[in-house]
């Protein structure tokens, strides 16, 4: 057998015995050494090469992103390729989409947190921040939608001489409260799951600035017993409020459309389908980052082919989903005789933005059922290819429900075809630049993986009771059910 063959099989810990669980950290893996491996990317001051490449391509797309906003604001909405009868164009086609990659963040984090998936805790880190990055992404498109930034303050409830108040029966409205809820639970959650691991990192750091920033952010963390209870109590709250979270913020979302009279919109089905596509697209761009990252950094042992194959699973079960919300708005629309809505499907399928409408259906339907065969699902290439071709047809899943439906209305006479200027694409793919320039910060900077939480599921941390997966993301307790205040320090050590 070959080094390479070895290798390979020795990372594969996808197979399913019946008489106990694959462990979920590979190599034999001690705290100290998570601890170094989680560290040393933070604390080593050789960053690898390809982390500058693709941070000098993304801070370029960044200043791309300024440039089209400066460009937008100096000179008004007209450089969109809006029109009539399409007055909502790529602007909100790319909010709907940045703020479903923000769903699987907070799904990995509160609901598999509440439903006891330990194989969470590898990814978890790493997919919250994917989060925060993508509303932020996300926020910046109904802001300057606006058109009139400067007076973008007339949007909220603010006593005025004008006599203005926002109208709270209008979905818009709603948007704002539901994405920045959605956005501060997140932080929160977010952050607060990080105190011990930077804690971790402060006490480590050797140049005093670098002690000085982490132990701010650590605020004073010293893994006493009173800490630990504190932050798992409220680690548990974070997570109920954000279950229903993950839920009603892109139910909210979808209200955009689902309260509307236009064909195609108006339908019961947009909440559950939105919320299904949202996971489906968060688990997919998880994949897509999640995969070159483990192998730039070496984490193959503590992001393992399991935690891949999991996702693969996640993203097979949501987009036959997806798909059946697809047939389900098809045969809603014959079964109810409306020929409006008969006639805005037609159109989707055969119409002038037919060639959108296949490409949805092909990588949001077609590409998943690759997934139904494991060796598939454990190949890593194979899973990043068909994420990032999920992540295309998702946002043209956006792009079709916003564009057909408004481009052919009710009045034939008023039909036109929408096209983008260049205006519209680069600022979109200016947003990519935000994300990533983000991202890569908090990948050089950050503890991209939960130190603390993925000691949890090792042998260690259960004091002889010898099994890998049994932690459930409260703190490890001996035979008798009390918290040895040793096993607490090792966690963050």
């Amino acid at each position: 057998m070959s080094t390479r063959t070895a290798d390979l099989k020795y990372l594969n810990n996808t197979t399913d015995d019946p008489v106990g669980r694959p462990p979920l950290v590979l190599g034999g893996r001690t705290f100290g050494d998570v601890t170094n491996t989680v560290c040393g990317i933070v604390e080593n001051p050789r960053t690898p090469p390809l982390w500058y490449a693709f941070f000098a391509v993304s801070l370029s797309l960044l200043g791309v992103l300024g440039a089209m906003i400066a460009y937008l604001i100096f000179t008004g909405i007209g450089v969109w390729g809006l029109q009539s009868p399409v007055g909502w164009g790529w602007a909100i086609v790319n909010f709907v989409f940045w703020v479903g990659i923000g769903h699987a963040g907070t799904l990995i984090s509160a609901i598999l947190f509440l439903l006891r998936q330990k194989w969470r805790t590898s990814i978890n880190r790493f997919a919250e921040a994917m989060t925060i990055f993508a509303v932020a992404c996300a926020g910046i498109f109904p802001a300057i939608h606006v058109g009139r930034v400067w007076v973008v303050y007339w949007l909220f409830p603010i006593p005025n001489q004008m006599s203005m108040w926002p109208n709270f029966r209008s979905p818009l409205l709603w948007d704002v409260f539901a994405v920045s809820t959605y956005a501060t639970v997140s932080l929160l959650f977010w952050y607060m799951g990080m105190i011990p691991d930077l804690a971790t990192i402060r006490d480590r750091a050797k140049h005093p600035i670098r002690k000085i920033a982490y132990g701010i952010l650590a605020l004073g963390w010293r893994s006493s017993n009173r800490h630990w209870h504190r932050f798992e109590s409220a680690y548990l709250l974070l997570a109920a409020l954000a279950t229903p979270l993950v839920l009603s913020v892109h139910s909210v979302v979808s209200f955009d459309f689902a309260v509307s009279i236009i064909p195609g919109w108006h339908t019961t089905i947009f909440p559950p389908y939105f919320v299904a596509g949202a996971i489906f697209s968060g688990f997919a761009m998880v994949v897509t980052l999640i995969i070159p990252t483990r192998a730039i950094f070496k984490l193959e042992e503590i992001i393992t082919l399991r935690h891949l194959e999991n996702m693969a699973k996640i993203m097979l079960a949501t987009g036959m989903m997806v798909g059946l919300a697809y047939s389900t708005e098809f045969f809603m629309a014959w079964y109810s005789g409306n020929a409006y809505e008969g006639f805005t499907f037609l159109n989707r399928g055969f119409g002038p933005y037919a060639w959108a409408y296949w490409i949805m259906v092909s990588c949001n339907v077609i590409v998943p059922q690759v997934f139904w065969v494991k060796k598939f699902r454990t190949n890593v290439v194979v899973l990043w290819v068909a994420s990032i071709l999920i992540n295309v047809g998702m946002w043209f899943e956006r792009f079709v429900i916003v564009v057909s439906s408004l481009s052919r209305d009710f009045l034939p006479s008023s039909w036109g075809y929408y096209s983008p200027t260049f205006v519209d694409v680069l600022t979109f793919v200016g947003s990519f630049g935000l994300f990533f320039t983000l991202f890569l910060l908090f990948l050089r900077f950050g503890p991209m993986i939960g130190m603390a939480e993925v000691k949890g599921v090792m042998p260690e941390a259960h004091h002889g009771r010898g099994a890998h997966g049994d932690y459930h993301g409260d703190v490890p307790t001996d035979r008798d059910g009390h918290i040895p205040i040793k096993a607490k320090r090792e966690v963050v050590q």
